[in-house]
C-alpha cells in the first residue's frame, strides 16, 4: 500500500453561516494523483487553502508527513514539504526562467539570505534548479524572460518553481486552465512525470485530463464531499452523475 504523505480529517471552514467546507477527510498518497473535482461553488480550492495553510480552519486536522501542521502558516507548511501552485500564475514576469527557478530553489538552502555561504549549498541549490526544469520541459527556455513565454509554458514554470522546493506533497489548482489542446497535452505529460515520488492533489475542470490523470478522484458539492473512489467507480456513481459529470461521462 502506498504511504500516505497527507491526511486531513474532518475539515471545516464557516464564514458565518455558510460552512464552505464541510467535514472533509482526504489521504494523499506518494505516486499518486488525487483529483478534487465538483461544480463552481463546491469548496474545493477553499479545501486546498485549508490544506496549504492560506486559511485556518474551523475545525478538523492536517497532518504532513506524520506531523501536525493544523493552524501553522503556509511558510512553515511549504517548509515541511508541501509546494502548491494557483487559479492565477504567480512567477516573476520580468526575470528568466532560471532566475524564476532559481529564487525558488534558494529558499530551501540553509542560511538562504546570507552572503558568506558554503559552496557546496550554492552547488546543492544548483542541482535543484536543474532538475526542477529539466523535469517540467524547459531546459530550452532558461534564458527567456518569463513574460515572453507562452501561458502554459508559465504554468510550466510555477510547476518548476514548485519542484524546486522539494516538496512530498503539491497542490495544483486548475493547472490546464486557459490551455490550447497543444499545452493541456503536455501539460499532462509533465503531471505524470512528476507523480513519481510525489503525492499530487488535482483541482481540475478539464475531465478528459481528469479521467486520464487521477488515481483517485474526490466530488465535491456544496462543502461536502458526495462520492469517493477511482476513475471508473466515479463515472458509474449515479448521485455523481446527476449532480456533476453528466450522461457523457
Amino acid at each position: 500500500m502506498s504511504e500516505v504523505l497527507l491526511s486531513a480529517t474532518g475539515l471545516t471552514k464557516r464564514f458565518g453561516g455558510l460552512a464552505a467546507v464541510n467535514d472533509v477527510s482526504i489521504d494523499l498518497m506518494r505516486n499518486h494523483i488525487h483529483a478534487v473535482i465538483g461544480p463552481n461553488g463546491a469548496g474545493k480550492s477553499t479545501l486546498t487553502h485549508l490544506l496549504s495553510g492560506d486559511l485556518p480552519p474551523t475545525s478538523g486536522t492536517v497532518a504532513l508527513g506524520g506531523v501536525d501542521v493544523t493552524g501553522w502558516t503556509p511558510e512553515k507548511i511549504s517548509r515541511q514539504g508541501l509546494g502548491r501552485s494557483y487559479q492565477k500564475t504567480n512567477i516573476f514576469l520580468p526575470f528568466t526562467v532560471w532566475d524564476n527557478v532559481h529564487l525558488a530553489a534558494q529558499s530551501r538552502a540553509p542560511q538562504a539570505h546570507q552572503w558568506l555561504r558554503n559552496a557546496s549549498d550554492f552547488i546543492a541549490t544548483q542541482a535543484r534548479i536543474e532538475r526542477a526544469i529539466e523535469l517540467s520541459g524547459l531546459q530550452n527556455r532558461v534564458k527567456s524572460i518569463a513574460g515572453t513565454i507562452s501561458h502554459g509554458e508559465q504554468r510550466q514554470l510555477e510547476i518548476a518553481m514548485t519542484l524546486a522546493t522539494e516538496p512530498q506533497v503539491i497542490l495544483l489548482d486548475e493547472p490546464l486552465a486557459g490551455m490550447g489542446a497543444v499545452e493541456a497535452e503536455r501539460m499532462v505529460a509533465l503531471l505524470q512525470t512528476i507523480k513519481k515520488d510525489h503525492a499530487i492533489l488535482l483541482v481540475e475542470h478539464d475531465m478528459d485530463a481528469v479521467f486520464a490523470l487521477a488515481d483517485k478522484l474526490t466530488v465535491m458539492v456544496n462543502g461536502q464531499v458526495i462520492a469517493s473512489g477511482t476513475p471508473a467507480e466515479i463515472r458509474a456513481d449515479a448521485g455523481v452523475q446527476a449532480a456533476y459529470l453528466g450522461e457523457e461521462h
